[in-house]
């Protein structure tokens, strides 16, 4: 159960990949759960779509829970966002969480270490009524244990997901994108005031004073829900601002949600990535695993997943709200290509742990020890909230 393409959110692509990576490994064929949000009547999604919650409509959670119970699935797997269901932080999820029978293994995408004391009961109850919870960082179970008093056993850390590809300098990416000559930094995904996009085009001013050949790329379209509430306003001030700077030879916007093989594309081309993100507590994030696992060398603003992902040398850390420091950052590595190959080294090195077979087998364990007999060795099929 979760959101699902073509809905456009992390989410959905991270519960795509993890179906698909699971019925590949295991020759199963695994059907979802797909959460609309709120004013979607429309969206036509595949055939592993079995049933659709609908956000906003209380009815609606008990009514998928007699659904999945009856469906022919033995585990339900959650991919979970608070903001993804309706009520107080997402509260109404606990309806349907408590009225299915099946053994559900929830995923919790996010882990606030500091929060209200309704939203630390609520996360207590979905961790005491799941079969077992998944974090995709230690620091995530750290926190769960330490903040909230989960039962560490009960506690699976399994990575962020990334593609198995190998490692690949940027020069060929580079060329067959257009830009053989330039070196390139890049940020990924749907763009959103939180991501400090600002902070990187502030830095582009002094990096280019020394690399006039840097080009930043900010690739991905504005996130639905920000467009739906405010439009283009954000991405209208970022280009307001590279025109002001000057930059238009060197920072461009990538306005567009880009599909799988085009993100392996400009992320090989990439020298340099960066996440210039404004949130300290963020616990994990797809883009970020991505430049690890394809091998990047990455600067990123000191957030919880950044500073688990990047530690031991895999990748450096500038202040919030720093463009001096990122400019710094990102200088030292174009100075340096013996640095910048070390830290790519790393960075690949440890994202083997996290390709998607990987991932795959990890949830298969998971599951087997909730499932009400041994599964997984043939052709199971299981409902997957995205």
């Amino acid at each position: 159960m979760g959101s699902f393409p073509p809905r456009e959110c992390g989410i959905a692509t991270f519960t795509k990949d993890v179906v698909e990576s699971f019925d590949s490994v295991f020759s199963t064929e695994s059907d979802v759960v797909a959460i609309d949000e709120p004013g979607i009547d429309e969206r036509t999604y595949s055939g592993r779509v079995i049933a659709r919650l609908s956000q906003n409509d209380r009815a609606s959670y008990r009514a998928v829970a007699r659904a999945i119970d009856a469906h022919e699935a033995e585990v339900l797997d959650v991919q979970h966002e608070y903001g993804l269901f309706g009520g107080i932080d997402g509260a109404w999820f606990l309806d349907l969480l408590e009225a299915v029978e099946k053994p559900s293994v929830v995923s919790l995408h996010t882990v606030l270490p500091e929060a209200t004391a309704e939203h630390r009961t609520l996360t207590r109850r979905i961790c005491a009524r799941a079969a077992a919870v998944v974090v995709l960082s230690e620091t995530g179970k750290r926190i769960l244990v330490d903040a909230y008093g989960v039962d560490p056993n009960k506690l699976h850390v399994i990575h962020h997901g990334v593609p198995d590809v190998p490692f690949r300098l940027t020069a060929d990416g580079k060329a067959r994108l257009g830009y053989a000559d330039r070196t390139i930094v890049s940020t990924f995904g749907l763009i959103s005031r939180g991501k400090g996009l600002e902070y990187g085009i502030d830095a582009m001013r002094a990096i280019v004073e020394e690399h006039p050949e840097a080009l930043y790329l900010i690739l991905g379209e504005t996130h639905p829900s920000v467009r739906r509430h405010e439009g283009e306003s954000y991405r209208e001030e970022l280009t307001a601002k590279i025109d002001a700077y000057g930059l238009a030879n060197n920072v461009k916007l990538v306005d567009k949600f880009l599909e799988f093989d085009e993100l392996i594309e400009y992320l090989g081309a990439t020298d340099i990535y960066l996440t210039p993100y404004l949130n300290p507590v963020q616990i994990v994030s797809g883009t970020l695993a991505y430049a690890v696992g394809l091998g990047k060398a990455i600067v990123s603003t000191p957030y919880l997943y950044a500073e688990e992902l990047l530690a031991f040398e895999r990748g450096f850390l500038a202040p919030f709200r720093d463009p001096g420091a990122i400019a710094s950052a990102v200088t030292a590595l174009l100075d340096d290509p013996w640095l910048r190959r070390a830290t790519e080294r790393r960075a690949y090195r440890f994202g083997r742990q996290m390709t998607w077979p990987h991932v795959a087998r990890a949830y298969a364990r998971v599951f087997e020890d909730v499932a009400p007999r041994p599964r997984f060795t043939g052709a199971t099929r299981l409902v997957r909230p995205a």
